[in-house]
């Protein structure tokens, strides 16, 4: 039995069916009674509250874990005193600089020294920008065919969160993966404007790339994102503090075949962008 954290998510959701069409039992957290993707088995609990977790993890044997939370030590008690035998962590690739003057960097630090602390054996996942992060621009897709785009200059080698999720399926159910820091990335580096254009040939539109100055940016991510966090991003896409654009062959060696490209994410995900 393997439980899945943000099995909604971009990545637990695309993790909760590779481990259901792999014919394993899975268990997708929630912190209230929900519906949850096909074939899996919805439990409650509340990774805020390690004390609700016992329940969710009776005969699980493998745990896919998001970082951030407060008590990231006591969530990783209650998987070692309910059996648990393997951990993996989703992270972020700012995790290695160790900077935990920076507000992301430090939570990915907390999570992943948490893990490695816990003394289960533990995969921790370091992936580039997520392909599916094109979609915020959606609700700019239905006012018209400009995007406008912040850090236009910032190469990323994007990578599909289905491939965050095979790399993260395989860790779970196959040996030899234990104490591995893995780096999934697309295979491609592509700037947003670069995308942008991917975008448009999937959906038949002229769309348009416009650069976002910086400081245009700042007060619109300002209206709906903690300071501290806004500060994060550019520290990473501005200050130059984290460099996504490398190529790794992370995903082809831990799964056996090639990331997906953008584009084919694109077409997968076109119905996303309809008005």
């Amino acid at each position: 039995m393997h439980l899945v954290t943000g099995a909604t998510g971009n990545v637990g959701r695309e993790l909760a069916e590779i481990l259901v069409d792999a014919g394993h039992p899975v268990r997708a957290l929630r912190r209230s009674a929900a519906e949850g993707p096909p074939g899996v088995e919805v439990v409650v609990g509340d990774l805020n509250d390690p004390r609700t977790l016992d329940g969710p993890l009776d005969g699980v044997t493998g745990v896919f874990l998001l970082p951030g939370y407060a008590d990231m030590p006591g969530v990783l008690a209650a998987c070692a005193r309910n059996g648990v035998e393997r951990v993996v962590l989703l992270s972020g690739g700012s995790a290695a600089s160790r900077d935990t003057t920076n507000a992301v960097t430090a939570y990915m630090v907390a999570s992943e020294d948490a893990v490695t602390a816990a003394g289960l054996p533990w995969t921790i996942l370091r992936p580039t920008a997520f392909m599916s992060n094109a979609l915020r621009w959606k609700p700019q897709l239905d006012r018209g065919d400009v995007v406008a785009l912040p850090f236009a200059d910032v190469r990323t080698a994007c990578v599909d969160p289905r491939d965050i999720a095979a790399v993260a399926a395989t860790a779970l159910t196959a040996a030899g993966h234990a104490g591995q820091v893995y780096v999934p990335t697309g295979p491609q580096s592509l700037l947003p404007s670069e995308q942008v254009a991917v975008l448009a040939d999937v959906l038949g539109r002229p769309l348009t790339a416009e650069a976002q100055p910086n400081d245009e940016a700042r007060a619109e991510m300002l209206a709906t994102t903690p300071r501290e966090y806004v500060d994060a991003f550019f520290a990473f896409y501005v200050g130059g503090a984290l460099d996504e654009s490398h190529v790794l062959p992370t995903v082809r060696e831990v799964t056996g075949r090639e990331p997906g490209t953008f584009a084919a994410w694109a077409k997968r995900h076109a119905p996303d962008f309809a008005a």
